[in-house]
């Protein structure tokens, strides 16, 4: 069993790659004509949210958007944490956000405190704020769920890049909950049904992504590694330096780091990329290559943990989107939780 981290800010990570995200993005959709990027912004969000700007916490962006899906029945809850490299981003949009509804699955977005702003506040690590706001927004999501008609066993969380890094911490570590919280709302669990995640970094070790993408560039920011915490083009030029220091913050990249949590006891996993993989050698996308993904279905694979790894070409793909995949999986008969 992995233990329970207790922090004494309550804080997280962010990280940003905004052009190749939204490709990603783009590639697990349904095919589409491409739209201008005014075009693209005005459509978002899809529809106002039954919820908006629901305060999770006392931060300005410590806040979630709530669509709720009619059912007679408490439903599943899609948990949307939005990428941008844990620097940048916003809830507004939610990848097929209609369909879901339409599916009787409701659907939570969430912001969160950007790793900049950890950094300027002095917190170290800085990833700690954006990891646990999503887990605080998580306990306060099922502290309503009554509520909001929300079945609290069928939770699962999705995003893309930063947001999937975050989604993933989330369902590998152990419950953070605190049953002797005089606080209702840290007595929720933050264990989740399932994950379906796009473009993931699976991994915040510096020695590992170098090993799996000799070109790699990202993660020093999530522990400081940005020069300039005010001007997000900074956030990877000091890879060199945090792989430096590898040993001095591995306390903290063992903590923060996806694949350090897996155990058997973990909920399924769904991974998407738009690029198939290539170990060991440079990648045109190395912040979102899926040579994270294949790294982290082995050791899924090893302890037991269901892990789909999607890509061009990818074998025994059963879902060919995280729409299909959590549809399938948050709407499965009871005995298949």
């Amino acid at each position: 069993m992995k233990s329970t981290l207790r922090l004494a800010s309550g804080t997280f990570l962010t990280v940003i790659m905004l052009a190749p995200l939204a490709a990603l993005l783009g590639a697990e959709s349904a095919a589409k004509p491409k739209a201008s990027a005014k075009a693209k912004a005005a459509a978002a969000p899809q529809r106002a949210p039954t919820l908006a700007n629901v305060a999770y916490g006392s931060h300005e962006r410590q806040v979630l958007d709530f669509y709720k899906a009619e059912s007679a029945r408490p439903t599943p809850l899609l948990f949307y944490i939005h990428g941008g490299g844990w620097v940048a981003g916003d809830k507004r949009t939610v990848p097929q956000l209609d369909k879901y509804l339409a599916a009787g699955i409701s659907v939570v977005s969430i912001n969160y405190r950007f790793t900049t702003q950890a950094q300027a506040a002095g917190v170290k690590p800085p990833v700690e704020w954006p990891l646990r706001d999503a887990a605080r927004a998580l306990q306060f999501v099922r502290s309503k769920a009554g509520e909001w008609n929300i079945d609290k066993k069928r939770i699962a969380a999705s995003g893309g890049s930063a947001g999937a890094c975050s989604s993933l911490w989330l369902a590998f570590h152990d419950d953070l909950a605190d049953p002797k919280s005089e606080d209702p709302v840290a007595r929720e669990s933050t264990r989740l049904f399932c994950a379906a995640v796009v473009g993931a970094q699976t991994t915040l070790d510096p020695q590992q992504m170098k090993e799996w993408t000799p070109n790699s560039r990202y993660g020093g920011h999530a522990f400081g590694f940005m020069p300039d915490p005010k001007e997000t083009k900074t956030r990877d030029t000091q890879f060199a330096r945090f792989l430096a220091a590898r040993e001095e913050i591995l306390p903290w990249i063992k903590q923060y780091s996806p694949y350090e949590h897996v155990t058997a006891d973990d909920p399924p996993i769904y991974l998407y990329y738009s690029a198939p993989p290539a170990l060991g050698q440079e990648q045109k996308d190395p912040t979102h290559t899926a040579n994270f993904g294949v790294k982290l279905q082995e050791k899924c694979k090893s302890v037991g943990v269901p892990c789909e790894l999607v890509y061009p070409g990818a074998p025994d793909v059963n879902h060919p989107t995280v729409f299909d995949y959590l549809v399938d999986r948050l709407k499965s008969p009871e005995e298949k939780s």
